[in-house]
C-alpha cells in the first residue's frame, strides 16, 4: 500500500464533457479552496488524498471516456496511489444506480446540482457568500460564463435536460457581479455558455433578454471581448444582432448549433424549424452583421436519414460556407424521444457522411482562411507553443477554432493575455500566420 506517499487534504479535479462542466469544476474549486483543501485540477502525479471526477454523459463517446476515467482512478484506489474516489456530473446524475453497482470503488456518487452534498461529504462547509467564485482552469486572460443551467427545448435525441433540468436563467445582477469579478482578476474575455443562450430571461423577465445582458456585460470596465456560445435558431431573438453591431465588446461571432439541413430530419428531430427558415435566418444573421463569423454543429446518421436527407444536408454546408462547423456522429440515447426510433443507419455510414461532411467544410475553411492574408487582425494571445506565439482574432473561440500564429525572434515580445495588432502573412485550412504590425 503506498497510502502514506498521499497528501492530505489534497484534492485532484478531473473535468470530462464541455465547457459547462469545466464551468462546474471552477465553482467547486472556489469551494475546496475555501475549506484550505489543497487543489489541482487534472494533476499529473497521483499523490492526492482525494479524486473528483466531473463527468460528461452526453454521447456514447463521452460516457465511455467518462466510464474510463472512473475506472482508471478506481485502479489506483485499489493499489493505495488515491484513498477516496468521488464521481460527479452528467454520468453520475443520469446513471447514478447503475455506477453504485458497476464501480463499487468509488465512495460516492453526485448529481449535477448536488454540490452542498458533496461538501458535506467532505466534512467541508458549502459557503454560500462564494456564489460566483471560482478558481479558473482557463488562462487568466479568458473565462466560461455560464448564464442559465438546464433547457426546455424538447430536441429528440438530446439527454440534456435529463440530466440538467429545466431552464433556470441566472439573474442579470448576479452576471454583473460576476463578470466585474472576473474583471478585477484580470479577464478579458468572456465566453458566455448554457445549453440555450437565447432562452435566457424567459423564466424570469418573461421575454428573451439576451440582448439586454449583452448591453450589460458591455459596460463591465476590463471585459474586451464577450462571445456568444450555443445560441439556438428557432425563436432567435434578433435584437442580439443589434447590440452585437453597436457594441464593440460583443465580438461579431455566433455558436448556434443547427443539428441538420434536412427539413424532414429537422422535424423528425423536433428542432422547430425548417431548412428553408434556417437559411433565412443565416442570411438575416449576415445581413445584420457583415463579416460575423458562423460556427455551427451538425449531426450525421440520424435514424431515417436516407441518401437524399444527407445529400440535402451535404448541399445546404455547401451554400452556406460556415466559418467552422463541426460534425457528430448519432448517438442512440436512452430515455430520449428519438430513442423509439430505428436507429437505422450502420455506425461506418454514419462515419463516412460525417467525414464527407468535415472533408467539404475543410476545403470551405482553407477558401475563407486565404481571403484574409494581407489584412490585420486584433488578436489576443493565449501562449506560446514551440517557436510560435499563438492566439485568437474575435472570430475564434479556444480548442476548436482559428490560432493566429506569430514567430517568436529577437525583436518580438509578446505578454500573454496581451492584445496585438497582427497582418497574416500565410493561412491553411485552420491555422493563420502573421507578423506583429508597427504600432
Amino acid at each position: 500500500m503506498k497510502t502514506k506517499t498521499l497528501k492530505k487534504n489534497k484534492v485532484n479535479v478531473v473535468t470530462l464533457g464541455c465547457s459547462k462542466n469545466i464551468f462546474d469544476s471552477e465553482v467547486m474549486m472556489a469551494q475546496l479552496v475555501a475549506n484550505k483543501f489543497e487543489v489541482e485540477h487534472e494533476a499529473k502525479q497521483d499523490d492526492s488524498e482525494i479524486v473528483i471526477i466531473n463527468t460528461c454523459g452526453f454521447i456514447d463517446h463521452a460516457k465511455q471516456e467518462s466510464i474510463d476515467t472512473i475506472m482508471r482512478y478506481a485502479d489506483a484506489k485499489n493499489e493505495g496511489l488515491v484513498d477516496k474516489v468521488y464521481v460527479t456530473g452528467c454520468l453520475s446524475e443520469r446513471y447514478k444506480e447503475d455506477l453504485i453497482t458497476e464501480i463499487p470503488e468509488v465512495d460516492a456518487f453526485f448529481g449535477t446540482k448536488e454540490l452542498p452534498n458533496l461538501m458535506k461529504t467532505l466534512n467541508a462547509d458549502y459557503k454560500h457568500e462564494l456564489i460566483g467564485e471560482r478558481l479558473l482552469t482557463t488562462p487568466t486572460h479568458f473565462a466560461y460564463f455560464k448564464i442559465a443551467e438546464g433547457c426546455d427545448r424538447p430536441c429528440s435525441f438530446c439527454a440534456i435536460p435529463i440530466m440538467r433540468g429545466k431552464h433556470v436563467s441566472t439573474p442579470m445582477e448576479e452576471l454583473v457581479s460576476q463578470a466585474k469579478s472576473l474583471a478585477a482578476k484580470g479577464v478579458k474575455e468572456l465566453m458566455l455558455i448554457a445549453q440555450d443562450l437565447t432562452y435566457y430571461g424567459l423564466d424570469i423577465y418573461k421575454k428573451r433578454s439576451l440582448a439586454d445582458l449583452l448591453d450589460v456585460l458591455a459596460d463591465v470596465e476590463g471585459i474586451d471581448w464577450i462571445r456568444l456560445h450555443y445560441a439556438y435558431p428557432s425563436g432567435f431573438p434578433m435584437d442580439v444582432l443589434e447590440v452585437m453591431r453597436n457594441r464593440e465588446a460583443v465580438c461579431n461571432y455566433l455558436d448556434i448549433p443547427l443539428q441538420h439541413g434536412s427539413t424532414k430530419i429537422l422535424k423528425s428531430m423536433r428542432r422547430g424549424i425548417t431548412r428553408e427558415k434556417t437559411e433565412e435566418l443565416i442570411s438575416n444573421i449576415r445581413s445584420a452583421v457583415p463579416g460575423i463569423a458562423i460556427r455551427t454543429t451538425l449531426i450525421a446518421g440520424y435514424p431515417g436519414e436516407t441518401e437524399e436527407d444527407f445529400q440535402e444536408m451535404y448541399d445546404f454546408v455547401e451554400r452556406s460556407r460556415f466559418d467552422r462547423l463541426g460534425v457528430f456522429t448519432y448517438s442512440h440515447e436512452d430515455n430520449t424521444y428519438a430513442f423509439s426510433l430505428n436507429d437505422d443507419v450502420p455506425q461506418d455510414v454514419k462515419k463516412e457522411r460525417a467525414d464527407k461532411i468535415m472533408e467539404l467544410q475543410s476545403g470551405i475553411s482553407h477558401e475563407l482562411n486565404q481571403l484574409k492574408i494581407g489584412k490585420t487582425f486584433k488578436v489576443l494571445f493565449d501562449r506560446i507553443e514551440g517557436e510560435y506565439f499563438i492566439g485568437r482574432t474575435e472570430f475564434d473561440s479556444p480548442e476548436v477554432d482559428n490560432e493566429v500564429l506569430v514567430k517568436k525572434d529577437s525583436e518580438t515580445y509578446i505578454r500573454l493575455g496581451d492584445f496585438a495588432d497582427v497582418k497574416i502573412t500565410n493561412a491553411d485550412h485552420y491555422d493563420l500566420y502573421g507578423e506583429l504590425t508597427s504600432s
